[in-house]
């Protein structure tokens, strides 16, 4: 299988240059090699098939990723995107359900489906394009903007200081929790391979400047850093420590958590 089986004829509408776009690079490259190689479905002991594989979209601009991926998908409403992912994943626990949401779409909307998936251990992998603003409606603040942030809705700047997702993730009880910089096509490929292949609640942070109304390339790109293979990927303490490490001099990238425990699905069929 290649690449370009994975695409569709459908034109792309992401402003030029968007990040969105090598975030689509990244996961046709992830599939492609989990169908192609020696790699496991993480349902059953078999390769990633292909007709299994279902990709969900909430709204936002990333949501038009489902029109440029050759395979099963579904557009959910606005911050419904996880319990559809999740509905799915019960009536059919063979399939690899992955999501692409944003952070207005899940971390505004959504967050209450959110929380409760990382909660239940749902075995289902959510990759966030995270560019910290409601880009799709020109540029409001959302729950991830920085304090002082100028929009569309807060001209002075907004007020509110910004929550943690990795750290709402971990402690609502995610087993698998991830930060990427979509700049890094190699490491984001990586990165989603780990989460596909994980059996629980994947949560992947992928940070994707908004190149239009807020684009932060500039500053991430001398931020970001990858964490050491080494790091302790059970250690909740340890992994809590190092996602709650964003200062201004360094924001680290890779596997912060990954542990194993019983799924929701497998719970529901016993």
């Amino acid at each position: 299988m290649q690449q370009s089986d994975l695409a569709t004829k459908e034109k792309i509408t992401w402003c030029p240059g968007c990040p969105n776009s090598q975030i689509l690079v990244s996961f046709r490259q992830a599939v492609t090699e989990m169908i192609s190689e020696d790699s496991f479905d993480k349902t059953q002991d078999k390769k990633l098939k292909i007709e299994n594989l279902v990709a969900f979209a909430g709204i936002g601009c990333h949501g038009k990723i489902s029109d440029y991926l050759n395979i099963n998908s579904f557009t959910s409403l606005h911050g419904r995107l996880i319990p559809a992912m999740t509905g799915a994943k019960c009536a059919n626990p063979a399939l690899t359900v992955v999501g692409f949401s944003g952070d207005g779409d899940s971390h505004n909307e959504g967050v209450e489906h959110l929380v409760h998936a990382a909660k239940r251990n749902s075995d289902v992998s959510l990759f966030i394009h995270d560019n910290r603003v409601f880009a799709l409606t020109t540029g409001q603040f959302d729950a991830l903007s920085p304090k002082g942030f100028k929009g569309k809705s807060t001209p002075f700047g907004s007020l509110e200081e910004p929550f943690n997702p990795l750290l709402l993730m971990l402690a609502s009880g995610a087993t698998f929790v991830a930060r990427t910089y979509a700049g890094d096509i190699a490491g984001t490929k990586r990165i989603m391979q780990a989460a596909i292949a994980h059996k629980g609640f994947s949560y992947v942070d992928i940070i994707q400047p908004c190149i239009t109304f807020f684009d932060t390339r500039d500053y991430f790109k001398d931020r970001v850093y990858w964490i050491g293979e080494d790091f302790a990927k059970d250690n909740l303490k340890a992994a809590m420590e190092k996602v709650y490490e964003n200062t201004e001099e360094k924001v680290p990238l890779g596997i912060f958590y990954k542990v194993d425990k019983p799924t929701f699905e497998e719970e529901l069929y016993k």
